[in-house]
This record gives structure tokens, sequence and C-alpha cells, in this order.
């Protein structure tokens, strides 16, 4: 018997009043459980960069897998707390340095604001009332301060990883029935890691040479906080689009806060958007090259979306997430559209799409 329109237009709003109500949930508890969730998705990105460093340690040093596994552990311990530690006493500092400057940013703000008139000194004055600088930036340092417990329930997590790493095969194997279908998730997988990897090493790189050059500008411009602004350009550099340019800003800012004087912001900010434009869009993209795919549309929708559910770690996130999250719906054939929106040339995955 043929269902009528009527009988299918229910089915179909039925599925869409569930979906809506799926994703309601799913965004819930995507917030609610995300500083676990967050400490989750780091802990499966450095399990991702440190399973090959394993294997090669083990296979061409002739080094026992459980030691091999031991070290990995403990360099991930030591540079995860050198890391948090460092990041936190460098917000400190510049936080510190930022609110002792911030009558004499007031005064040189008057004073540069007087050109414009009168008229624009009541409003820059009404507006730096209504905005808080201080309460901002003791906010900040508190979020800061939370990097520590992360890094510790992060270290926990991959533990555990590492301790399952040589049952997953036969888990995944065992889960699905079909030893075909094993290897293919298998090699998808193994696809979603390759490129993660590769784009956190790329993105490592050029954010440390960012870093370095934001350093020598502010050091030939003998300008305090060098090392501070650099490690922030450093660690915002890994948020896609908009990362850059908020580094930027801060780096113009702190000129200006550290001397009072346009001319020397001026040349110090035009010396750092040179930096960051060379760096990030010219040898980025050379370094990346294919590997990505990546739509430059879906990448500012995903910094969007994450961003806004879990904050600045989502923005680190969302890259990885998106890449990760194209290469599924591609091989899902129902939910293919989604990966061929998602990718730059609507191919998500040639790597797996001929096998």
């Amino acid at each position: 018997m043929t269902p009528s329109s009527d009988d299918v237009l229910r089915q179909r709003l039925q599925t869409g009043f569930l979906g809506i109500i799926a994703f309601s949930l799913i965004l819930f508890l995507l917030f609610q459980a995300r500083f676990v969730l967050i400490c989750l998705a780091i802990a499966v990105i450095l399990f991702s960069l440190t399973s090959d460093a394993i294997q090669a340690i083990s296979t061409r040093l002739k080094v026992p897998n459980w030691l091999a596994t031991t070290l990995a552990l403990i360099g991930i311990t030591l540079g995860l707390i050198w890391l948090s530690t460092t990041i936190m006493s460098q917000v400190n500092v510049v936080i510190g340095r930022a609110i002792a400057y911030a009558e004499s940013v007031q005064v040189a703000l008057s004073a540069l604001i007087e050109r414009f008139g009168p008229e624009a000194e009541t409003r820059l004055v009404a507006a730096m009332a209504e905005f808080n600088i201080t309460g901002w930036l003791r906010s900040l340092a508190g979020q800061a301060s939370g990097l520590l417990s992360g890094s510790l329930l992060v270290i926990l997590f991959v533990g555990f990883m590492f301790a399952e790493r040589t049952w997953l095969p036969v888990k995944v194997e065992r889960l699905t029935g079909d030893p075909a279908q094993a290897a293919r998730i298998g090699l998808i997988m193994s696809s979603i890691m390759r490129r993660v990897n590769r784009y956190l090493v790329v993105k490592t790189f050029v954010s440390a040479l960012t870093g370095a050059a934001v350093w020598l500008i502010f050091a030939l411009a003998r300008l305090e906080l060098a090392g501070a602004v650099a490690w922030l350009t450093f660690v915002l550099n890994f948020i896609p689009n908009v990362g850059s340019v908020i580094a930027w800003a801060i780096t113009v800012a702190l000129a200006f806060v550290l001397t009072g004087d346009p001319t020397t912001t001026i040349v110090v900010g035009a010396a750092c958007l040179i930096a960051h434009f060379v760096l990030g869009n010219i040898l980025d993209p050379m370094l990346t090259g294919q590997t990505l795919q990546l739509s430059s549309f879906g990448i500012i929708l995903s910094l969007a979306f994450w961003g806004a559910i879990w904050g600045i770690a989502g923005a680190f996130l969302a890259v990885p997430i998106m890449v990760a999250v194209m290469i599924v719906c591609w091989h899902i054939p129902w939910l293919r559209p989604v990966a061929i929106l998602l990718s730059r040339e609507g191919l998500a995955d040639a790597d797996t799409a001929s096998r």
C-alpha cells in the first residue's frame, strides 16, 4: 500500500522535529561538558601526534614499545606543564604591565584625540568610562589560570589512550564484525590523523617563525615585553584567520601602551603586519599545500560555531574538528553533501576515495 502524501508529510515533520531535538540536546551536552570534552579533544590530538613517533622509535631504534610509550608520556607531561605555566606567566606579565600603564595610556590617547577636536575627546572619555579594561584583563588572567588543571586532565586522558592503543584495532574489528569494514575505518582514521598532524606541525612552525619575527621587531625597537608578546603571537596564530589579526592588534596596542608615541606605534605595527602577511598568507599555504582541502567559508563557520560553544579553546580546535567531520561525512553516503560543502574542491578525502 502506497502511503498518502499526508502520511509522507507527517513522517518528514516528525523526522525534522526529532532532528531538531537531537541537535539541541547535543549542543546542550557540548556546552555543559565543555571542559572535559575540550581536554579529551586535545588528548586525542596529542595521542595522534605521538603514535607515529612511538612506532618509528620502536621500529628503527629497536626500543621496546612500553619504553617508547613511557618516554612519550613523560615528554608530553613535561611539555604540557611547561607550556601551560609559561603561557600563564607571560599572560600575567602582559596584563600586569598593561594595568600599570593604564593611566599613561589614557593621557596619551587624550593628547592624540585633542587633534580631532573637543567633541571627539568627550566621546573617548565616555567610551573609556563604559569599557572596564582593567576588569576584562583580570578576567582573562583568571581564564588563563585554568590551563594547568586542564593540562593535568589531558595527561590523564593521554595515558589511558596509550594503555588502550594496542587493543584499538581488535575492538574496531569486533565492533563492526567485518574485517574489510574495520580496515576501511582504520584507513579513515589514518587519513584524519595524517591531515591533522601535518596541519599542526606546519602551524607550529609558522607560528614560531611569526613569534620570533615579532620578538625581533620589539627588540630592535627597544620595547619591553618582547618575549611575552612573542608568546602571545605564537599561541594566537593557531586560531585560523582571525588569530593573527587579534595578535597584531594586541601588538599594536602594547606598542602604544609602552611608548605613548604614535610614530613608533605605526612603525612597529607596520613591521608586524608585514611579518604576519608574509608568513601567514604566503609561507603557510605553501607548506600546507592541498593537505587540508578545506573551504575558507567552512573554516569561518567552524570557527564561529566552536568558538561560540567552547570559547577560545574551541577556536583553537575548530580546524582539526572540521577535518575529522568532513572526512567522516565523506564516507557516509547521506552526509556526503555536507563533506562536499566543507571541502575546497568538492573532494573531501582523495586518499581513501578510491579504496
